[in-house]
């Protein structure tokens, strides 16, 4: 029988105590740029806060699942406790601003990974509980919202995070090619599910030179005399299925020797951005929910550099 055990436990633990310090969502460095010192882009008084601000505040937001009323109470109580002579944000001013705030979000990390695994899950705007639905069904009211992510599997960290709706243009492989425009340089490998098989995901992988590692559907077919990279890279991969027998041992085998496995990696991912910071939105507004995601994947970004588990499988005897 096989367990695994991490390795690193007390970093581990120390890295999870870490993650409620409110010196890490409250830094120096943010109390330092609190206030702007722009000059005006346009007519009309200029802004008191920075954008540092504002972001420093939907940090602390999302982390502690905060109301904005209540994160304007528990600001002013930070300032207060630490003697600081700076002003704390109104709620209306950390929402308005919350909705220009998506566009300094675009780069999640400074990471330049080799590998990049897609994937897309739901969070919820509104609606009943999964209580009421399972004793009464559905209803009109249910909304929910479509979060798609690039993860750099090695570190663990968010690369890039679209929001969409759950309709027409919110497919996995029409969505990332957006996103694959906007990865670091030197991406050698792009993994994606069976909701990846399309042209698009495939060409814009090509676009970059990466090699696309998308398992085609059962049943696929071969494109011949296509002069495309993307097709002849599909068609591969349906020839390589075939020759090691066409069923699902096949596939299975050509998951393990093209590495596909990895990209499991990218469903812990969304299991952490839901249980760390809920798997809902607050907003209203589609722009505001945009830029409420980005702040939850850079949350979990955060958490991950202060520390993750290192383990291993071992044979219990």
């Amino acid at each position: 029988m096989k367990r695994y055990l991490i390795k690193n436990w007390s970093d581990y633990n120390r890295s999870l105590i870490q993650r409620g310090s409110i010196n890490i969502w409250f830094s120096e460095e943010a109390i330092q740029k609190w206030h702007n010192t722009l000059l005006a882009k346009k007519k009309g008084r200029p802004q008191i806060y920075s954008d540092d601000a504002i972001l420093c505040a939907l940090l602390i937001k999302t982390v502690f699942r905060l109301p904005l009323r209540s994160l304007q109470g528990f600001l002013m109580s930070l300032v207060l406790i630490l003697g600081l002579q700076i002003k704390v944000p109104s709620y209306t001013q950390i929402s308005r601003r919350a909705k220009d705030l998506g566009k300094a979000l675009a780069k999640l990390s400074s990471r330049r990974p080799s590998d990049v695994v897609f994937d897309s899950t739901g969070l919820k705007v509104y609606g009943e509980g999964e209580w009421k639905v399972r004793q009464h069904g559905t209803c009109k009211r249910r909304v929910w919202r479509k979060l798609h992510i690039g993860l750099d599997p090695q570190s663990g960290e968010i690369m890039v995070a679209e929001l969409t709706g759950n309709g027409v243009g919110s497919g996995d492989g029409e969505t990332a090619k957006k996103m694959i425009r906007r990865l670091p340089k030197g991406a050698k490998r792009i993994f994606g599910d069976g909701g990846y098989d399309g042209i698009e995901f495939r060409q814009s992988g090509d676009e970059i030179g990466a090699e696309v590692i998308v398992p085609p559907s059962r049943g696929a077919i071969v494109h011949l005399g296509t002069k495309d990279p993307a097709l002849i890279n599909r068609n591969n991969a349906v020839w390589e299925i075939k020759g090691l027998g066409g069923d699902d041992e096949a596939r299975k085998c050509w998951k393990i020797l093209k590495g596909y496995h990895i990209r499991s990696l990218v469903e812990t991912a969304m299991y952490r951005i839901k249980q760390l910071t809920g798997g809902n939105l607050c907003s209203r507004t589609l722009d505001k929910q945009q830029t409420e995601s980005q702040i939850k994947c850079l949350v979990v970004n955060k958490m991950t550099k202060l520390g993750m588990p290192i383990g291993e499988w071992v044979r219990v005897v």
